[in-house]
């Protein structure tokens, strides 16, 4: 009996899986959102900080679906050249486009943090610079996939430049102990996180419901791109058949 992986390969059990469980997992998503984001409204503000930090609620999740973001793009991409796993290159080019909105927002959320925090709403720091290369790398993997018609080669193509810019990851995970204005690691670091338990539940709930966000977001994409492929191959099918019938002898 094919195990749940093995059948979730098959691309037509997997419509049939994210049909059912996608609903719920989009209707968790609002959920989630709407609790998380009362919970940032009314808590309270940060005895050096104040308001601002609530900024956090927003920034930090997004710093870490754009990272995990990547390591899934990267990930698929391994399974495509290594295993030519059936779903591979729909997953990596599902995610790509998700993980580069949740660096934007990363960038853009951080930017309007920084601002009240250093006067200024860029500056060229070791973890800014480092995540708006990673930002640059999900627009050359989109860029250089939608530049080449043939499929196979851009899959290929965008797979080996995926596993190239993979070393950007540990490369942001430690720029911050690099003569950093940034803060280092308060939730994700060893020992107990040095947040405030009313600012780091607010916190956890946001990162919980957004990630289950970017999950129905990846798998709608991925529906969305398995039909592409699906239309695309029976619009091919057509044609072949019609110059087929029509290079037939009359009579």
């Amino acid at each position: 009996m094919p195990t749940l992986r093995q059948s979730l390969a098959n691309p037509t059990r997997f419509m049939e899986f994210s049909a059912w469980v996608l609903p719920w997992i989009a209707a968790a998503a609002g959920v989630l959102l709407t609790i998380g984001l009362f919970m940032s409204f009314t808590a309270p503000p940060d005895y050096q900080q104040g308001h601002a930090a609530k900024i956090m609620f927003v920034h930090v999740p997004s710093a870490w679906l754009s990272m995990f973001g990547y390591a899934l793009v990267a990930f698929s991409s391994f399974g495509l050249l290594v295993f030519r796993h059936p779903l591979a290159d729909v997953s990596a080019k599902a995610a790509a486009p998700i993980g580069a909105v949740f660096t934007l927002l990363c960038l853009l959320t951080g930017s309007l943090w920084g601002k009240p925090m250093w006067g200024a709403f860029w500056v060229w720091d070791p973890r800014l610079t480092s995540v708006l290369i990673l930002f640059l790398l999900y627009i050359g993997l989109i860029a250089l996939r939608s530049s080449i018609e043939d499929e196979t080669l851009a899959a290929k193509l965008t797979a080996v430049l995926s596993l190239v810019g993979i070393v950007i990851l540990p490369v942001i995970k430690f720029s911050v102990e690099w003569n950093s204005l940034h803060q280092p690691a308060s939730v994700m670091r060893l020992g107990a996180p040095t947040i405030h338990p009313s600012l780091l539940w607010p916190l956890l709930v946001m990162a919980i419901a957004m990630s289950v966000l970017f999950l129905a977001l990846y798998l709608k994409a991925m529906r969305n791109e398995v039909l592409r492929r699906r239309l695309k191959a029976l619009r091919a099918y057509q044609v072949r058949a019609s110059v087929a019938l029509a290079r037939q002898p009359a009579g």
